[in-house]
């Protein structure tokens, strides 16, 4: 290969295509298929690298042009409600509209984000659905989907940080201190099982049994947590400790979402993780309606269709696996 050879069209295609069926099937990541491709050409490696970061850098042009293109869509979805003749006239215009949306979105084969840069970085990542890891030490750690941490054992004690998603720990006790680094504070274990989530530029600590120390940053204050606590900081700010449900917060693990009165916002932002595309919500006030209820994390277009049958909204998916709430 020489330094003026380059990922050819075929290769990009190629490399998008298993991009998508690994964020829909990641076990496929680990498959002889895939790893013969990889090793066809020198260029394949390269080629899937590209398509990692293309994916990753279409989520902030998403957000604009979902705002953008609002009234579009709105246009575009009642078009397709209409008899076929009425259609015809809209198709051009919106088409063209809702085309360039789509190719920001990244709807092609309905991907889960892939943060490349991060998982460079990362000893474990999900991907697109929960993973159980086993730690050197034994401990076990349950990754929420779209979850990576990083895993440092060395220098006597054992440090693990969180580069997104969630983890849920259950530490072996080894006599060496166990900690969690979350976006720019950490969490020390006591002796427990817990839950460390990163959400809206903000890091939730959920303890259901033992101990924790959380600190928001270097200088603040260590504040405990036992279990059925939880704890909110954001750049290093604590809030207070409040008591939780720990098995109703932390059901993930078992399948399910279990909501007691949040904003349908919260609920469709966790949704998203486990959908293969887009969920995008086109109504601010309906967002801030309320959900109380238990729903599949296996099936989240089901999630809702029940949720609004309740709030009175519709979904609608376009385009490929662009889900639309409004």
């Amino acid at each position: 290969m020489s330094p003026c050879d380059s990922v050819s069209a075929a290769q990009s295609a190629a490399a998008l295509q298993w991009l998508s069926r690994i964020m829909q099937t990641p076990a496929l990541a680990h498959s002889a298929a895939f790893k013969r491709w990889l090793l066809e050409h020198p260029l394949h490696r390269e080629a899937y690298a590209e398509a990692q970061l293309l994916w990753q850098l279409s989520e902030a042009p998403a957000a604009r042009l979902a705002a953008e293109q609002h009234d579009d869509l709105q246009r575009y979805l009642r078009a397709m409600a209409e008899p076929p003749r009425r259609q015809r006239r809209w198709r051009v215009g919106v088409g063209l509209a809702a085309a360039c949306l789509v190719l920001a979105v990244g709807v092609i084969g309905g991907w889960q984000p892939g943060y490349w840069w991060q998982d460079l970085h990362a000893d474990f990542t999900s991907g697109g659905a929960i993973r159980q890891v086993t730690l050197a030490d034994r401990s076990q750690v349950t990754l929420d989907a779209g979850s990576a941490i990083a895993v440092d054992f060395q220098h006597g004690e054992r440090r693990v940080r969180l580069l997104r998603g969630a983890g849920y720990f259950e530490v072996s006790h080894t006599g060496q201190p166990f900690v969690v680094q979350a976006a720019g504070g950490e969490v020390r274990v006591l002796g427990t099982q817990f839950e460390v989530r990163e959400q809206r530029q903000a890091v939730q600590v959920t303890v259901r049994s033992g101990r924790v120390a959380v600190s928001a940053s270097p200088d603040d204050a260590a504040r405990e947590l036992t279990a059925n606590q939880q704890l909110v900081y954001a750049s290093g700010h604590a809030g207070e400790r409040r008591r939780v449900d720990s098995d109703t917060r932390l059901a993930w693990r078992q399948g399910w979402l279990s909501y007691d009165q949040a904003p349908l916002t919260q609920v469709i932002e966790d949704l998203r993780r486990y959908y293969p595309g887009r969920i995008v919500l086109l109504d601010d006030a309906l967002g801030q309606r309320k959900v109380s209820g238990s729903f599949p994390l296996t099936e989240p277009l089901l999630a809702l269709d029940s949720l609004g049958k309740v709030l009175g909204f519709t979904r609608q998916t376009v385009l490929g696996r662009l889900t639309i709430v409004r």
